[in-house]
């Protein structure tokens, strides 16, 4: 399924491999109704704990990317546009919390990220 690991990263595994499933069906690398590997399958391809790959694909539910039909496994769900979009804008929000972080760390005032924002909104 091509989803990385990184064990030294800070993230959570299950957070890890539910943003790369996201990723694979907004992109639509995944599409609708594909079947995802079973637990157990992508859990040895990924070595990590079947609780883990379940812990993640229960997230998926819930946030509606995926259904699981019991006996037959888990499928992506038809890609709601709005759904999607909610996404990308969430991690637009991270992506600038973060630049703004950066700014303020370099003792950036307000001001000059503001005016900094606006110069590469103009580009």
């Amino acid at each position: 399924m091509g989803i990385i690991i990184n064990n030294s990263s800070m993230q959570p595994i299950y957070e890890q491999i539910v943003l790369q499933i996201k990723a694979k069906i907004m992109n639509g690398e995944l599409k609708e109704q594909t079947m995802l590997p079973s637990v157990r399958t992508l859990a040895k391809e990924i070595k990590v704990s079947a609780l883990t790959v379940k812990k993640a694909y229960d997230a998926l539910e819930e946030e509606g990317f995926v259904v699981t039909v019991h006996g037959k496994g888990s499928f992506v769900t038809l890609a709601n546009q709005a759904l999607m979009l909610e996404e990308k804008k969430k991690e637009i929000e991270a992506d600038l919390e973060m630049a703004i972080r950066k700014g303020r760390s370099c003792g950036m005032s307000d001001e000059e990220l503001t005016m900094l924002f606006q110069i590469v909104l103009e580009e």
